[in-house]
């Protein structure tokens, strides 16, 4: 069991079963739950002839970690990507839109940012090894199947990822709460790539000055600053709204 992935929730589970089914290797759901809902999942998985295996509620949340599992959880394995970032944009059509997080730790956060990057359209998300979340089942969850949809590469060196985006022409953006204009006077209809930090610490001192422009999101409120799943959005939108 040590070599498969955990994913839980009716999500993560439905997107792996629409997308890799030969990847799963069974899927372990509450007995005593015969909601619609769960009746309905049952019968897709066992159409698609995946191994069911009735558990209950102590034995799902040890399974999935905790008891947010929804009563479904899978064993899957790791679906290869088998493919670079610069593989991803050799086969872009139209200017890329890329989202780059810097010092995203919380495994939550980042499975927001994954949603809502699938749902804005972007290519891809970007990342740092050292410092940030890599996927887990944790993140699946929150994505909402997004995880298993939205390309996610972790690279060994940030600064040298955004210039080497910046040799093919993609625009660097990077958001902080003293930037002069706003992502509203930003023009994001060519190719571009959206930097956001952490909450708090923001983006590193390095990854700001690998930037071409740094924008602001207006805060008229009490508050200084924006989770950074939210502010994802608010970028990401922005630029799709312009686009279209």
């Amino acid at each position: 069991m040590s070599s498969h992935k955990v994913l839980y929730g009716f999500h993560a589970v439905g997107v792996r079963l629409k997308i890799a089914p030969q990847s799963i290797v069974e899927i372990h759901f509450e007995v005593t739950r015969r909601d619609a809902r769960m009746r309905q999942f049952i019968d897709k998985a066992r159409d698609s002839g995946m191994r069911m295996i009735e558990s209950d509620g102590e034995r799902l949340a040890k399974l999935a970690g905790g008891h947010g599992h929804q009563g479904v959880v899978a064993l899957v394995t790791p679906i290869p990507q088998n493919h670079s970032l610069d593989d991803l944009l050799d086969t872009v059509e139209g200017p890329p839109l890329l989202l780059v997080l810097d010092g995203v730790t919380d495994p939550h956060n980042l499975g927001a940012c994954l949603r809502v990057a699938d749902g804005a359209g972007a290519h891809a998300v970007i990342a740092p090894k050292d410092h940030a979340a890599g996927i887990n089942a944790t993140v699946a969850k929150v994505a909402s199947g997004a995880a298993e949809t939205m390309p996610y590469f972790m690279v060994t060196n940030l600064a040298r990822t955004l210039g080497e985006l910046k040799e093919r022409n993609i625009w660097i953006v990077g958001t902080s709460g003293d930037a002069p204009r706003t992502v509203y006077q930003s023009d994001l209809k060519g190719p571009t790539a959206l930097v956001l930090g952490a909450e708090g610490p923001g983006m590193r001192q390095l990854t700001r000055k690998n930037c071409d422009e740094l924008v602001s999101i207006p805060m008229r409120g009490a508050v200084e600053s924006l989770n950074v799943s939210v502010a994802s959005g608010v970028c990401l939108y922005e630029a799709l709204r312009q686009r279209t």
